[in-house]
């Protein structure tokens, strides 16, 4: 048994201890704003100790036979399955998760720690033939060395263990920063589960802090050489210039601003339900959510009666009932960013066909109509229940308008054509996009059986199959073989059994 008031510490090289700084970070419950815990945070000082930790580390741990790395690797999704009663209520308690979206987060988390499990097993190189006589080429798959992982607050539990784990699996050390809204989900509870489990003490560190204290050194510090960033496109921006500069490899995850097509064939009420889950999940706090629905003009005014229905039924409160779909977003800012942005839409000519209060960081869930496309709220990223609904005429119309944003991460079409929708999800400039389903497909699909139980559900996600941006939503891939190719490099060995001619 372990609770949240146990996880308050840096851990460092396999200890666990406070930050240098004299600072205090006060972690909050978004819903009530109870502290939940303190931490003294860490300096530049204990970055650096951390990742030489993992340096040191990293060495040893490439002496271990791969079955006893995937061993050890199994045992953190062992002792999940032991404590998921706990961590459901720490991501209930620290981020504002439903139970559902608990149960979402904790069942990512296994099947990506079972698919890196496979790693070890999994680095293999080439023998190739050469122009020269008496020789051969050899490749073989290493791993980067040390991995610097930064979360976000969202889904902090899995994002930052979408990287720990495939990492730890291909041979690397970790040093991982967790956002500070979330230091625990995102940080120092996936440095327990992996220390029950038996990595190498200093292979895997954990550092809480804020920017302010640290600024640039946990990108610019010389032993990383992969920098694995989830979060804004911004400060991914700021990240990846910098990571390049410093001759490191960026792995980014970025924004999104998906869009939803509905075609007059597509089955409506289905539609629905597939656009309200794609955008109220989570109170809309995800990447792939769909922040634009597009339908077209026959069957748009039924649609939005359809799901103005929907999703004024859904039940918006404290996140620790089983029945609230809906809890608060993370921070007063973020409730306030979303205010503004729905003034500003308003002001600028969409209606609300349903317009939710916001009273602190309780943001009931608001639709808006007769947007434009060129409007601020259907071109920025909508952190939050808040979602656009325009109607399109044509097909070549819905696929421009898809495509006018800067972002390319997901997107949905529905449509009874299947082929058809294909063809337009093939113009459509993302890195995931999907057929009669909904535009957040890397997150599981949680069916629960009878009451609400954690063991009482059944989870479907896609841990092998590529995840990742265009455009302002990323760099890179990850998932499956892709995390692998990430976070290993080749090394070229060439072996000459005869002797050259040389020719002087």
């Amino acid at each position: 048994m372990f609770n949240i008031q146990d996880l308050n510490k840096q851990y460092i090289d396999g200890e666990w201890r406070d930050g240098k700084s004299p600072r205090v970070l006060r972690d909050r419950n978004p819903y009530n704003q109870e502290v939940l815990a303190e931490f003294q945070i860490a300096t530049d000082s204990d970055v650096d100790a951390a990742y030489h930790a993992a340096l040191k580390a990293q060495n040893e741990w490439a002496t271990v036979n791969p079955y006893r790395k995937r061993e050890i690797l199994e045992r953190a999704v062992t002792y999940i399955e032991e404590h998921e009663e706990e961590i459901a209520a720490i991501i209930i308690d620290e981020l504002g998760g439903t139970r559902l979206k608990a149960a979402f987060e904790i069942g990512l988390v296994k099947n990506m720690i079972k698919e890196a499990s496979t790693f070890p097993l999994r680095m293999e190189g080439k023998i190739l033939p050469s122009t020269e006589n008496g020789k051969e080429n050899r490749l073989y798959r290493v791993p980067a060395g040390v991995v610097g992982v930064i979360s976000p607050f969202n889904f902090p539990f899995f994002l930052s263990v979408k990287s720990v784990a495939p990492a730890l699996g291909a041979g690397n050390g970790v040093v991982l920063k967790p956002h500070e809204e979330t230091p625990i989900t995102g940080g120092t509870l996936i440095a327990k589960i992996f220390e029950e489990a038996g990595v190498p003490k200093g292979l895997l560190n954990v550092v809480v802090t804020e920017i302010d204290e640290i600024g640039n050194a946990f990108v610019e510090h010389p032993i990383p050489r992969i920098i694995s960033f989830t979060g804004s496109t911004n400060v991914g921006s700021h990240i990846g210039q910098l990571a390049v500069k410093h001759f490191k490899k960026p792995l980014l995850e970025l924004g999104g601003n998906s869009a939803f097509l509905i075609f007059a064939d597509a089955d409506l009420d289905y539609a629905v339900q597939a656009a309200t889950f794609s955008r109220f999940t989570h109170q809309g706090q995800i990447c792939m959510s769909a922040n634009r629905i597009f339908v077209q003009r026959d069957v748009y005014d039924e649609f939005v009666e359809r799901y103005v229905t929907k999703v004024a039924s859904l039940k918006v409160g404290d996140p620790r009932d089983p029945e609230t779909v809906i809890g608060p977003v993370m921070n007063s800012r973020q409730a306030e960013t979303l205010k503004q942005a729905i003034e500003s839409g308003i002001a600028a000519g969409a209606k609300p066909v349903l317009h939710g209060a916001i009273s602190g960081n309780m943001v009931e869930p608001t639709i808006l109509i007769d947007a434009s496309p060129e409007m601020a709220i259907a071109q920025e990223e909508l952190f939050g229940p808040v979602v656009c609904v325009i109607p399109f005429d044509t097909e070549e119309e819905a696929v421009e308008m898809a495509n006018d944003t800067k972002y390319g991460l997901s997107g949905a079409i529905h449509t009874a054509n299947v082929e058809r929708g294909v063809e337009i999800a093939k113009r459509i400039q993302t890195g995931m996009i999907h057929v009669n389903d909904i535009t957040i497909n890397d997150e599981p699909i949680v069916a629960f059986g009878g009451e609400k139980h954690l063991n009482d559900i059944t989870i479907n996600d896609e841990p092998i199959v590529a995840f990742g941006g265009e455009k302002h939503s990323g760099l890179g891939r990850l998932n499956g073989e892709w995390s692998l190719e990430e976070f290993t490099t080749l090394k070229w060995v060439s072996v000459h059994y005869s002797q050259r001619v040389f020719p002087y």
